[in-house]
């Protein structure tokens, strides 16, 4: 996707603070009660695990009943007055967090928010990698999704041939089923010249496909490739990576956002923002599921990331740099991108767009 428009997941969150500051004072217009503030102030980033005290200060005409606090739909607690509540912040997903303060009065309540940004604990862990075999790869394949099933490897690759406006023409988009050894296509179809394919998962039979910009899901046989629906998929800005823990599909948009899917009806249940201890990562890419957590590429990087799929937390940083340098690459390779794995035996592989060469890897400690 050469001419992808990155979008930035850190300005959307400057905007949900700004727009918090805006409403940061009470509904009422009571005048006291529009000289009640609450602090942390709002954008105050912490660290997943600090503990965050809560406060209002208000005028001495505002007698409260008791003031409540909420974490966007979750009540926290209460307190009588403007004496703090403080909460623990370990098992909260990172990311901007809404916080209200509700304060009870004579009958009525008037309501003052803020917000947190909750970033990881600390640093992921940085790790490389030992190469273990190295297998060919369609060169011209844009890999858009990769993932290893019953003893073959599964690849979507992306591409307009009849492109809409602002998009560039390249390849066609396909849907493969390739043998290991050989790279080659063992089943192929190709995709709707005016469609960009997107990442890919298998739920029992089925195989579920993304697209870029389309807003579409296609949902195949897995064994035959026969289209056997479609769905709108309205979720986030784009469509991206997608994988599946065996309980529920995971996709990307092209921000630090990974939604949860419904495997079944594919719309969203919830979703995770990733941070690591500096704050949000964007442009999280391929995905797969690998013991419990998620593995993405970050696009147009060479780096790995291993992210707790409960709270978003970037846990490791896999530095893919030396795997194929880019002097090496064949003239049309493009950026890394694509992670599969083998439940069976372990195995790891990965790629990139319109390599020659997929690896199989094993994950190390510097």
């Amino acid at each position: 996707m050469n001419k992808r428009i990155i979008y930035s997941a850190a300005a959307a969150l400057a905007g949900i603070i700004l727009l918090t500051i805006g409403f940061n004072g009470c509904k009422n217009k009571d005048d006291s009660a529009a000289d009640i503030t609450i602090s942390p102030e709002a954008g105050t980033t912490y660290k997943s695990g600090d503990a965050v005290s809560f406060s209002v200060k208000y005028p001495a005409s505002v007698k409260p009943d008791s003031v409540v606090y909420m974490l966007e739909a979750q009540r926290l607690g209460s307190v009588k007055d403007s004496s703090a509540l403080t909460i623990k912040t370990d098992t909260l997903v990172l990311g901007a967090r809404v916080i209200t303060a509700k304060i009870y009065q004579a009958g009525k309540a008037d309501e003052v928010t803020t917000n947190i940004v909750l970033l990881a604990a600390k640093a992921p862990e940085e790790l490389t990698f030992k190469v273990e075999k190295v297998f060919p790869h369609d060169t011209a394949t844009y890999t858009e999704g990769l993932l290893y099933q019953d003893g073959a490897l599964y690849e979507s690759g992306g591409g307009y041939l009849d492109p809409p406006p602002g998009q560039t023409k390249e390849t066609q988009s396909r849907l493969k089923k390739v043998n290991l050894q050989t790279g080659k296509a063992e089943r192929m179809i190709m995709i709707d010249p005016k469609v960009f394919a997107e990442g890919i998962s298998i739920v029992g039979n089925k195989l579920i496909q993304l697209t870029y910009l389309e807003k579409k899901g296609f949902v195949y046989d897995k064994d035959t490739f026969k289209l056997l629906d479609t769905f709108d998929n309205n979720i986030g800005i784009e469509g991206w990576g997608m994988c599946f823990d065996g309980k529920k599909l995971y996709m990307d948009d092209k921000t630090n956002r990974i939604f949860f899917l419904d495997k079944d009806t594919y719309r969203q249940t919830g979703f995770i923002d990733v941070y690591d201890d500096k704050g949000a990562v964007n442009e999280v890419n391929e995905l797969e599921m690998i013991d419990g957590k998620l593995y993405a590429n970050v696009y147009q990087t060479d780096n790995i990331l291993v992210i707790d799929p409960k709270t978003g937390a970037v846990l490791q940083k896999i530095d893919m740099k030396a795997l194929y340098p880019e002097a090496q690459r064949n003239k049309n390779a493009d950026v890394f991108n694509g992670i599969a794995y083998d439940k069976a035996t372990g195995r790891i592989f990965v790629t990139g767009k319109k390599w020659d060469k997929l690896f199989q890897v094993k994950f190390v400690k510097k």
